[in-house]
């Protein structure tokens, strides 16, 4: 087998755009690319879009850290990502409280930021976009 990465592929219902913008403030993410259904080389299949999305995101990527994520509208407003939480590991217990608070906003907490058994501080909770987040840092309290 020649695995070489799993990256997460996230999909926001007609929201892409904004969740990116979103990711870009909070985090500091970096926008790699975005290409619309419009700007397809090949033409989209009939009945695929749901009306109205021929302008949303067919697929963009953007980076947090290192990490690449890759992420589009899907082909309508029903189709976003589900049961996934991207987990993000920083170095100072303050950062996790800033990253957050910043992704947070408009979501809902679901742990607010404190020490757990595996780590000084650890924080979950759900972007307003439907994504869960969490943020650590790695060090068990006392170790």
């Amino acid at each position: 087998m020649a695995l070489t990465q799993v990256q997460p592929y996230l999909f926001y219902g007609g929201r892409c755009e904004e969740a990116i913008a979103f990711y870009e403030r909070a985090v500091g993410a970096r926008r790699d690319m975005l290409m619309r259904f419009s700007e397809s080389p090949d033409p989209i299949p009939p009945g695929m879009l749901a009306p109205g999305f021929e302008g949303k995101v067919m697929h963009a990527s953007f980076h947090i850290g290192e990490h690449m994520i890759m992420a589009c509208d899907g082909s309508n407003e029903q189709e976003k990502s589900s049961g996934v939480s991207l987990a993000i590991t920083v170095t100072t217990e303050a950062e996790v409280d800033r990253l957050f608070n910043a992704l947070t906003e408009g979501g809902q907490a679901t742990m607010p930021p404190g020490p757990t058994f595996w780590s000084k501080r650890f924080a979950m909770g759900t972007d307003k976009f439907g994504i869960g987040w969490m943020v650590m840092v790695p060090d068990a309290p006392g170790a």
